[in-house]
């Protein structure tokens, strides 16, 4: 039979793949613990919309069109008598390359990712998503549904890949030979939840930007949008970001636009204060406070404790997610009105930074955060790390990132010890998860796989910057705590001129 089968698909025996065990609705058929299929269809090359796209009436053009023909497979899971967990799972027909590769999702999710899944068909990967356990991208879900919370922190993801992980040894006959995970902000905050909880669900684990929860909205919220003479009009984002720009920028020996790295910057919104009255090109009194506090970290009223990180110089362009109101940002609202408080009509003005960070704080309320330092069953398997975040992130703090890699070091041993296992990369004028002034597109995948395949640690990444889709910047990201250093020759858009050292 084997033989046989060889002869059929002689590219894919070849390859060291093997041929498809079985047909794509047979999966239908599949029987697994608390799941139950729903669709198990041959999706024909360039056919697949997503479910309820106009696009699939033929407005506009298909994102999916060059996507090879796959095998669709959608369940619901329901691992509780109050879980209802929609995944899916996309299978290659031709070209698989023996990997699996799960892609995380987004604030509160409540969608499958299809765009990340289609992005790893494409690469030759079986992909699966999840929604989480729950319709649509707010908190609301979480009022008096524990269960469902649960869900949503880390179950959903790891019923998720066991399932999938049965589905591709059903349909190929063999199961994945390498798992990886992929995922940014609330993928991020999940992939590191899955090392932490279920060490062995994958080899290798790309975590951008984790959004573990803190009262980060409201500390911006109280600064600017509180009190209506705080207020910092949108239109004021870029005259704030070019004085940061001027005070910061050259302090790493090169002008070029970008802030190396923030926390060696001094800059006082103060030099922005208005000379008279009010003006678009400066900042009133209470302007400034508030723009001090949002670079400030938050701070117990009573007691003077630094409670958590908020933004840094740099980051100004992206205020409008958490500054332009008038409520805090769902994200985090959400968090407190129907996890922490369970009151959906709670007022985030009467919030106590006190107190009611304690409350936040509780075990029950950050069930979904991943900050759990020891990664030790992760990397004895030979698990491997790679965390990365942009400078410029508007929505989750760098700096959480940069605490919770020095964490991971500590309980590894130090940083000798832990570079074998764990990396992070951090991206001058990045956003949130991409885009930005500054380089931000690299290729976070073939790193992982170089280092877990190949024994190859990552030593640095290149990064490109485009302007209508044409490359005008590259740039060398260096694993933390290295930062890229012009060599004082060549152009400074051309990551060779560029090395990675200590800073």
């Amino acid at each position: 039979m084997k033989i046989l089968m060889c002869a059929i698909g002689i590219f894919v025996c070849l390859s060291g793949v093997p041929a498809i065990a079985s047909s794509c609705d047979s999966l239908a058929a599949l029987a697994l613990k608390d799941t139950t299929i729903t669709i198990a269809q041959l999706v024909p090359a360039g056919q697949f919309s997503v479910p309820g796209d106009r696009q699939a009436g033929g407005r506009g053009a298909n994102p999916y069109k060059n996507l090879s023909e796959f095998c669709r497979v959608a369940a619901t899971l329901k691992p509780t008598s109050d879980s209802d967990i929609k995944v899916e799972v996309w299978l290659p027909i031709n070209g698989w390359n023996g990997k699996f590769q799960a892609v995380g999702n987004g604030g509160w999710a409540g969608v499958i990712s299809y765009s990340a899944m289609a992005d790893a068909i494409r690469a030759g990967y079986a992909s699966a998503s999840t929604d989480t356990g729950h319709v649509g991208g707010r908190g609301t879900f979480a009022l008096d549904h524990p269960e469902k919370l649960i869900d949503f922190a880390w179950r959903s993801e790891h019923e998720m890949t066991v399932k999938a992980k049965a589905i591709i040894q059903a349909f190929y006959g063999s199961a994945p030979k390498l798992s990886y995970w992929n995922g940014c902000s609330t993928g991020g905050r999940q992939g590191l939840k899955e090392a932490q909880k279920f060490p062995d669900d994958y080899d290798g684990i790309i975590a951008g930007a984790p959004a573990n929860r803190t009262a980060i909205s409201l500390w911006i919220a109280d600064a600017v949008l509180k009190d209506p003479a705080s207020y910092i009009p949108p239109s004021k984002y870029p005259i704030i970001h070019q004085a940061a720009l001027a005070a910061c920028d050259s302090q790493d020996g090169l002008k070029d636009g970008l802030i190396d790295d923030p926390r060696t910057c001094n800059f006082d919104s103060k030099v922005l204060l208005c000379k008279n009255g009010d003006g678009s090109a400066c900042l009133t009194a209470p302007q400034v406070e508030a723009a001090k506090k949002i670079y400030s970290p938050a701070i117990n009223p009573r007691t003077g404790q630094q409670l958590f990180s908020s933004l840094v110089p740099g980051t100004e362009l992206g205020w409008g997610v958490q500054a332009q109101g008038p409520e805090p940002s769902a994200n985090i609202y959400d968090q407190y009105r129907y996890v922490v408080f369970k009151d959906a009509n709670w007022d985030w003005k009467t919030f106590n930074f006190d107190s009611d960070v304690v409350r936040g704080d509780l075990p029950e309320n950050v069930v979904m955060n991943a900050t759990d330092p020891n990664m030790k069953a992760f990397f004895a398997h030979g698990g491997k790390l790679l965390l990365y975040h942009g400078w410029s992130d508007p929505n989750v703090p760098t700096l959480n990132t940069i605490k919770y890699y020095k964490s991971v070091v500590d309980t590894m041993g130090g940083a000798a010890n832990a570079s074998k296992s764990v990396r992070l990369f951090l991206e001058p004028g990045m956003g949130h998860c991409g885009g930005g002034e500054g380089p931000n597109v690299f290729d976070k995948v073939g790193a992982l796989e170089r280092w877990v395949e190949q024994g190859m640690a990552p030593d640095k990444l290149i990064a490109s910057h485009s302007t209508d889709g044409k490359v005008d910047r590259t740039r060398p990201l260096c694993p933390y705590p290295q930062v890229a250093k012009y060599k004082g020759t060549g152009s400074i858009d051309d990551a060779a001129n560029f090395v990675c050292r200590a800073p």
